[in-house]
């Protein structure tokens, strides 16, 4: 009776290892792999009942429309998923996540509009990822960060406009990649491409060139002949703008910041102001070109101390103590961004002058005068500084004796470093 049972548990563990789904046919190749083949079968979905130690997996030519999170969970040792050919619109995040051993996925050829890109994550040891011929319309530039060993990328015949910069760059392993017939537009946001396939190894013409199909001066011609002149990142460069004449200022002094930028296309400005008490961000100008504020609606309430105008200049009036910290000009354009920051402190003296110098042998007393007049801070000799030191006078005395101090401020400014950021 003993050998008996023996022979029965051996022969429940073979069915096991070689269960198999009726409508497919399954097999041990020579390597000691479980090969199931499911192809041609016009199955409407993933079948059931498939054994745990299968490592290839076809399921090519069917009619599966949708992959639901559990559709492999049979299946975790696979290493090769075939599923080109199907109907398949989009899977559920988590569909491929549990397949850690997978080294070739094949989902070319469906109508796939959306995937899970965060299963990406999980498949470290993936080495060919096939998504050509669906109708994928964008993917994020992080989409394939994880993937340190896959080899071949296939993207052709999609529906992409543009590509984050940096999408391929972490990809170390990659030797071919093909981006062909997609509906590309050649704008500044996609010269990043232009110079990687200049500089890259990997091959991806084969098949056909990578084209452009906007705009329209460009369509047509291969996205390596986007025009490098009409590309160019930002240069941003930060100084004090100085309107005060040698008088009383009784309602203190207006701080005055002004962002020149450069580049192709245009760069917008933004702002990024850190004072010990807050932090904010403005993105744009919030100063109507008549001079009045933007809809209260469109301000932050944190934004209304600070005036930003469309020229790329910002405005702080009544400057104290508070408003003390880290301004930054940041240029934004479809090439980069460049950012620039100056540092920003206020401080009183009864003889500014002299008190900068033995601060800072370096600096110069402009003159001897207790003041500056001008447009702009020569930016030569650059630091990240900018010390505004304010006159507070001695006491005078007044005719009856007694003493009047004056309430006025006189305004020295030091640049010990104007910024200038390339």
């Amino acid at each position: 009776m003993g050998p008996l049972l023996c022979c029965l548990g051996i022969a429940v563990l073979l069915c096991r290892g070689l269960a198999c789904p009726g409508p497919c046919s399954c097999s041990t190749k020579k390597n000691g792999r479980l090969l199931a083949e499911c192809a041609y079968k016009e199955l409407p979905e993933v079948p059931r009942g498939l054994s745990p130690n299968v490592t290839i997996l076809t399921l090519s030519a069917n009619r599966i429309s949708w992959l639901r999170r559990s559709a492999f969970a049979e299946v975790p040792e696979v290493q090769s998923l075939w599923l080109g050919y199907n109907q398949i619109g989009g899977a559920e995040p988590g569909a491929f996540a549990m397949l850690s051993q997978l080294k070739n996925l094949d989902l070319s050829h469906n109508k796939m509009v959306t995937f899970p890109w965060q299963d990406l994550r999980n498949l470290s040891g993936l080495q060919i990822l096939k998504l050509n011929n669906n109708r994928l319309a964008g993917l994020p530039r992080d989409a394939f960060q994880a993937l340190a060993e896959l080899r071949s990328l296939w993207l052709n015949d999609n529906q992409l406009t543009t590509l984050a910069d940096g999408t391929f760059h972490q990809l170390p392993s990659l030797s071919q990649l093909q981006l062909f017939n997609n509906p590309f537009n050649c704008s500044c946001k996609l010269f990043w491409l232009k110079r990687w396939a200049e500089s890259t190894s990997v091959s991806f013409t084969k098949g056909g060139s990578t084209l452009c199909a906007a705009p329209g001066r460009m369509r047509g011609r291969a996205v390596t002949d986007i025009p490098a002149h009409q590309c160019v990142a930002p240069s941003v460069q930060l100084t004090y703008l100085s309107k005060l004449d040698n008088t009383v200022l009784p309602d203190g002094l207006t701080l005055s910041l002004h962002c020149s930028v450069a580049g192709s296309p245009l760069p917008q400005i933004r702002w990024r102001i850190q004072t010990p008490g807050r932090g904010v961000e403005i993105d744009g100008p919030n100063v109507a070109r008549d001079g009045s504020l933007s809809p209260s609606g469109r301000i932050k309430q944190s934004q209304e101390r600070f005036l930003v105008f469309k020229n790329g200049t910002m405005a702080i009036p009544k400057f104290s103590k508070e408003d003390e910290g880290t301004y930054t000009c940041i240029a934004i354009n479809d090439v980069g961004t460049r950012e620039v920051s100056v540092n920003v402190a206020l401080a009183g003296s009864e003889n500014p002058a002299e008190d900068l110098l033995q601060d800072d042998p370096h600096a110069s007393p402009l003159g001897g005068r207790s003041c500056y007049k001008g447009d702009e801070m020569d930016p030569v000799g650059a630091g990240e500084k900018l010390v505004i030191v304010y006159h507070v006078p001695r006491e005078v005395k007044g005719t009856a004796g007694g003493a009047a101090p004056q309430v006025g401020l006189v305004t020295l400014l030091l640049a010990l470093g104007i910024v200038l950021g390339w």
